[in-house]
């Protein structure tokens, strides 16, 4: 299983998946939400802004820049590329 970290300390290029919110004031928890970041979605980091100040994921085909107390917000999972977790059914 693999544990949980922030999106700042991925690498570029490393996949990774939302497994939750941490507890913040703000309301950037909705806002994560209506940006398509829900439990279980997938994204590839693209990028981190110089001066630490906000990174880039790709998500459902698309670019989202997070400052950084929003990407602070997320809780995620660094995804490895030869496990999948997706089962399909005939």
């Amino acid at each position: 299983m693999n544990t949980n970290t922030y999106l700042r300390n991925l690498a570029v290029g490393c996949r990774g998946r939302v497994v939750g919110y941490e507890m913040v004031s703000g309301g950037y928890t909705g806002r994560l939400i209506s940006m398509g970041l829900t439990p279980g979605t997938e994204f590839t980091l693209t990028r981190h802004m110089p001066l630490g100040g906000c990174v880039e994921i790709e998500v459902q085909g698309c670019n989202l820049s997070l400052r950084k107390h929003e990407a602070d917000a997320l809780c995620i999972e660094e995804v490895d590329e030869e496990s999948t977790d997706i089962e399909f059914y005939n």
